[in-house]
């Protein structure tokens, strides 16, 4: 299937950037707005984006995993107790997301928006099992 079609999906959509990478992020954040997204961020901590979580609109998010030192899970159960939907796009091996996190898409860098939009808005109940 060509995931390019579900690009559209971005527009008008509010998605949270969490990427400690500032080229990555920039690049995304760029994408993102070509596609008439409206980006929030980018943030390249778990207390940024956690901050952002409560004072923001967020429609969905894309996580890197690896934050410097830390780990974005604090960051994926927030948006899970919301219901926004996120993926996390890393390159590292899947093994170290948690079980609880099993059912979200992990994309490799750097992101593939057509696989990221469709995973966000056009979930089939089992795609990830």
């Amino acid at each position: 299937m060509d995931t390019k079609n579900f690009l559209p999906l971005f527009e008008g959509k509010r998605v949270l950037i969490v990427e400690d990478e500032y080229f990555l992020a920039d690049e995304t954040r760029r994408k993102l707005i070509q596609l008439n997204a409206l980006v929030v961020g980018p943030v390249a901590t778990v207390e940024e984006a956690l901050d952002l979580i409560e004072s923001e609109v967020i429609d969905a998010a894309i996580l890197d995993i690896h934050l410097g030192e830390e780990l974005v899970f604090p960051v994926a159960e927030r948006l899970d107790e919301l219901n926004i939907p996120f993926v996390f796009a890393t390159s590292y091996d899947p093994s170290i997301v948690p079980q609880r996190f099993s059912g979200f898409m992990l994309c490799e860098k750097p992101a593939e928006l057509g696989k990221i939009a469709q995973a966000l808005f056009d979930p089939p109940s089992d795609r990830f099992h």
